[in-house]
């Protein structure tokens, strides 16, 4: 484990999103990307980001809307190329940041192959997800990230499926670190952020990641939605060590479920289950317990 280089004040970036992006109003991405820039304090990382709204959020040649190196990736070859950059640095001895910055898209379906290689291989990259639980950049389509019961382009009627649990997956890979972030919790982001970036080798961060188009949810009530659904227990906060340690960083409060669905139309669907959502909510949660009770993480 390393620390942080200090970082020069004429080699700092002057912002890893820049004003004009494109990004639509009350997308949790901005918020994420803003947050990302400040726990890193000035650190200016390369970035390789797959074909998704992320990529979309640089604009049109011969501008862009990063202000850091940035590499545009096919879908399922993010990890690959920031492999390949990560690489780079190290053959020069340099301890420069290469991040992969992906949506769901490119992580839960398209990306698998590429970043459980990267996993297994413990590449020295910090992996991003940006989850808004759809292909949010082609048309709302259904992910293996969408919630069971909820409306998109393709699932008209609602998705029949529960939601993939990415977590598990990345944890199965002995990663050194995992963590999940909520942009309603900026303390607790920036600390797991500075937490990866002390450490070496592949890195996971999974962000709920408000999308109010896909969501058919007011972009105003985009933060709240995640406190929401982090209170009411939908999205757990944890972190992962090494694939078996286990740290809660936030427990549900006893606010209902219907809080955080009521204010998306995605739900309003044919085939939406709240009992079944509930009580993959309590399964899940007693797993997360079982584990953090008896595979404790260090105290911070």
């Amino acid at each position: 484990m390393t620390t942080a280089p200090v970082i020069p004040p004429e080699a700092r970036c002057d912002g890893i999103l820049r004003p004009g992006n494109t990004n639509c109003a009350g997308c949790g991405m901005s918020i994420g990307l803003q947050w990302l820039e400040q726990a890193l304090d000035g650190e200016r990382p390369t970035m390789c980001i797959p074909a998704c709204c992320g990529i979309v959020t640089a604009g049109t040649f011969p501008t862009s809307a990063y202000g850091v190196p940035t590499v545009a990736c096919t879908f399922a070859s993010a990890a690959s190329v920031a492999t390949g950059v990560s690489s780079v640095y190290a053959m020069n001895e340099e301890d420069e940041l290469t991040v992969c910055w992906t949506g769901d898209g490119g992580t839960y379906d398209i990306g698998v192959a590429t970043w459980s290689a990267a996993a297994e291989r413990n590449e020295d990259l910090l992996y991003i997800c940006y989850d808004n639980e759809i292909y949010g950049n082609t048309g709302g389509q259904r992910s293996s990230a969408t919630p069971q019961g909820v409306k998109t382009s393709t699932t008209t009627a609602g998705k029949l499926e529960p939601k993939k649990d990415i977590m598990a997956l990345v944890a199965a890979h002995r990663v050194p670190y995992a963590a999940t972030l909520s942009v309603a919790h900026r303390d607790d982001f920036m600390r797991k952020v500075k937490t990866a970036r002390k450490m070496k080798g592949f890195r996971f961060l999974l962000m709920l990641s408000p999308c109010p188009t896909g969501w058919k949810s007011e972009p105003g009530d985009s933060v709240d939605l995640i406190d929401t659904a982090v209170r009411c227990g939908l999205f757990p906060l944890y972190e992962v060590y090494g694939g078996r340690r286990y740290r809660i960083n936030a427990r549900p409060d006893g606010t209902p479920l219907q809080d955080y669905i009521k204010r998306q139309r995605r739900y309003k669907s044919q085939t939406l289950d709240l009992d079944a959502l509930q009580a993959q909510i309590r399964e899940n949660w007693a797993h997360l317990e079982t584990m953090a009770r008896a595979f404790p993480a260090p105290e911070l």
